[in-house]
């Protein structure tokens, strides 16, 4: 195929182009406010599909609303019916295209004209209505509160919240771009007249401030959020997109002595807490056994013994382990247990824990193996 995407640089079309560009052979016309007009004519007269994405929410002055959002849209429909190129036609349009305000009434319009252009060629055209979209590369300070939210956050910016009752819906750019592929293969969703994106996400706007301000607070509290919720999991990945550039990284504690180290990494209100642990050749660390705690240890370079000892018994049980062959060993409860690095140097073990260490209730047991 080829198709048309206008708005080609904004937030919505530059995700759209990157996944067609991944997962399909189709040749992308890429148009946006910068390209040769003369482009778009034959643009126009080629294209398999038409995603309009392009239109005006934040101009300098009110007229521009409908310049933006109906004339250009008008004259994109005049050149398909110039060429009588009746392919498909995608519009971006807006929740407030139902509000009687400059912007909806221009984005109203717009739709209106499709649907007269359909009437008239008999062309398909499908009007999404979109929410709040969020997600990677939206431009903040602009048109999206949780572009500003992430970008401000994350820059130790100060942030305004009139309201953080106000209640939204938002749609992911990940699933707007699925909804799109799936349009373009004509298996388009609709409710009525209007096409639709299957997956929205109510919240509030508070809740979405306090979720933000915990993904800054995870690094220093060395905290993961709760991936299982799927709103969470998307904001966590659109706030982790606007970190500025010389701060992708952060320092973790290092408990250093002359055995080595023990670092943790990650740790989780219920998914437990993962930790590197470092020693040097000939040292042996451990030699204790807990109630419930439990344990999984993963040597990834060096090599080593882990022993275990049931505590009525004197039999010791023995692992090798080694970074040349990777294997998880389970360290039960009710075992004594050390491990111990046999090699000539540093042996280094990721290990995971079933709970985030509480010094109040270690559970933690001294006992020679």
């Amino acid at each position: 195929m080829k198709i048309l995407v206008t708005g080609a640089k904004g937030f919505i079309g530059k995700n759209l182009i990157a996944e067609l560009k991944t997962q399909t052979n189709h040749e992308i016309f890429e148009y946006d406010q910068d390209t040769e007009y003369s482009l778009l004519k034959q643009y126009c007269q080629e294209a398999n599909f038409v995603f309009h994405l392009a239109g005006v929410n934040r101009p300098k002055e009110q007229a521009e609303f409908m310049a933006g959002n109906f004339g250009f849209t008008s004259e994109l429909l005049d050149l398909l019916k110039q060429y009588q190129n009746n392919c498909p036609v995608m519009i971006s349009s807006s929740i407030q295209a139902a509000l009687d305000n400059p912007y909806g009434q221009s984005k109203k319009a717009g739709e209106e004209l499709l649907f007269s252009y359909s009437e008239e060629t008999g062309a398909n055209v499908l009007i999404y209505r979109f929410p709040n979209v969020f997600g990677k590369w939206c431009r903040p300070n602009y048109n999206s509160a949780v572009a500003t939210f992430c970008h401000n956050i994350a820059h130790d910016l100060p942030i305004q919240v009139n309201d953080p009752s106000v209640e939204m819906t938002l749609v992911y750019i990940d699933d707007v771009v699925k909804s799109l592929m799936d349009a373009s293969e004509g298996k388009e969703q609709r409710e009525g007249k209007y096409c639709v994106v299957p997956i929205t996400h109510q919240t509030t706007l508070g809740k979405i401030v306090d979720l933000i301000e915990s993904f800054k607070a995870s690094r220093a509290e060395r905290s993961i959020p709760d991936m299982s919720e799927p709103f969470t999991k998307k904001l966590y990945s659109t706030y982790l997109s606007y970190l500025p550039e010389d701060q992708f990284s952060y320092d973790l504690k290092m408990n250093v002595d002359a055995r080595g180290s023990f670092t943790e990494f990650i740790r989780t209100p219920d998914r437990g807490q993962v930790s590197v642990n470092i020693s040097k050749p000939g040292i042996t660390k451990g030699n204790h056994w807990h109630h419930t705690k439990n344990e999984k240890f993963l040597v990834v370079s060096g090599s080593g013994v882990i022993r275990f000892r049931k505590l009525d018994s004197d039999e010791i049980i023995e692992y090798f382990v080694s970074g040349d062959k990777l294997e998880v060993v389970d360290i039960p409860v009710g075992y004594t247990h050390n491990i111990e690095n046999l090699g000539d140097s540093d042996m280094v073990t990721i290990m995971w824990v079933n709970e985030v260490f509480d010094p109040e209730h270690p559970d933690t047991h001294y006992l020679e193996v």
